[in-house]
């Protein structure tokens, strides 16, 4: 039987918005429905757009949607999508948590959250024991945070009762999923030209381009040094180590880095791991030491040295500036 001729009762998401979230990755989420019923030429979902207490709130780009009501009011849903984007670790609060663990509770309901939305699922302790995925600016401060979760570098990923999505325009793959699941890849695949994408890509694709797609499949032995090396920062391994895993010389190494990278591996490998310790810095409270220890540095002072040389101000002063910024930036709210 046809979509069209079938009877089907539609499925309702519901979309909890909190202050800064990702206008790119709801917009795509809701548009991915409305779509789905252009192109079934019937209606196969419904949906709502909450807040916490029913106010609206501004997404990143300025722009405001008004909401259907606060989240306490909402029905029965079959996905409840918890949308986030910048500065997440504002728009937590003792509110949210327990309006997020009532959501939980309910029966048969899935929760998801788009962009940086995961962030307060896990918070929640409603990640506990699953594989999720976050946008990748945040996977490293992620793992350190919550360790009792998995975190991927999926584009979305769906495990059991919970749904996570990147941000950006992994939430149109993530919904193309969802929706070719339960009504056929068919209407997915409308659904996909009727939004002029090029192609679906499903959980297989990561969130950042591969290194070997920027070098070419002519280059596999400098892609697995560097993925060595992203996989060894808390305890960098030697290049003369990582020449003999790859299987080839030194200074062949350090030609293909040269030529391809333009800079040596040494140096290619302290910048993955300072870039690494700039996220856990700016996104977690961990101490500076914990920070230099979780990214390979023998110590505080040779860390705050190399950091400073690569990003021109301490860790100690970047720190400090993020947190003058978001007390500005608290202030400014409250008046």
């Amino acid at each position: 039987m046809s979509i069209q001729n079938a009877e089907v009762k539609p499925s309702h998401f519901g979309f909890l918005l909190v202050h800064n979230y990702s206008m790119i990755a709801f917009s795509l989420a809701v548009e991915s429905l409305r779509l789905a019923n252009r192109a079934a030429e019937k209606t196969l979902y419904t949906w709502s757009v909450y807040t916490l207490d029913g106010n609206s709130v501004k997404a990143s780009n300025g722009l405001v949607v008004r909401p259907d009501d606060s989240i306490d009011h909402a029905p029965e849903m079959k996905i409840c999508f918890v949308c986030s984007g910048v500065e997440v670790a504002d728009s937590w609060s003792k509110s949210l948590q327990f309006a997020l663990r009532k959501i939980a509770s309910r029966n048969h309901i899935t929760l998801g959250a788009l962009c940086t939305g995961s962030y307060l699922l896990a918070r929640a302790g409603l990640l506990d024991g699953y594989k999720c995925t976050i946008h990748w600016e945040n996977i490293a401060s992620m793992r350190e945070e919550f360790p009792k979760t998995q975190f991927s570098d999926d584009l979305f990923h769906i495990d059991r009762d919970r749904i996570t999505c990147a941000g950006g325009q992994a939430s149109l793959d993530m919904m193309l999923k969802i929706i070719g699941d339960t009504h056929g890849n068919k209407l997915a695949a409308n659904i996909s030209e009727l939004a002029m994408c090029e192609r679906i890509r499903n959980t297989e694709d990561r969130q950042r381009v591969p290194l070997h797609l920027h070098l070419g499949a002519n280059q596999p032995k400098l892609t697995e040094a560097v993925t060595l090396m992203e996989a060894n920062l808390e305890e960098p391994i030697s290049l003369d180590e990582l020449s003999s895993y790859v299987g080839i010389s030194r200074r062949q190494l350090e030609r293909l880095f040269q030529k391809h990278l333009n800079c040596v591996p040494t140096r290619y490998y302290l910048n993955l791991r300072l870039n690494r310790a700039r996220l856990l810095l700016l996104q977690t409270s961990k101490s500076i030491v914990d920070i230099a220890l979780a990214c390979g540095f023998i110590s505080a002072p040779h860390f705050s040295k190399c950091y400073r040389d690569m990003f021109s101000i301490p860790p100690r002063d970047e720190r400090r500036k993020l947190q003058m910024m978001q007390s500005s930036e608290a202030t400014n709210l409250a008046s």
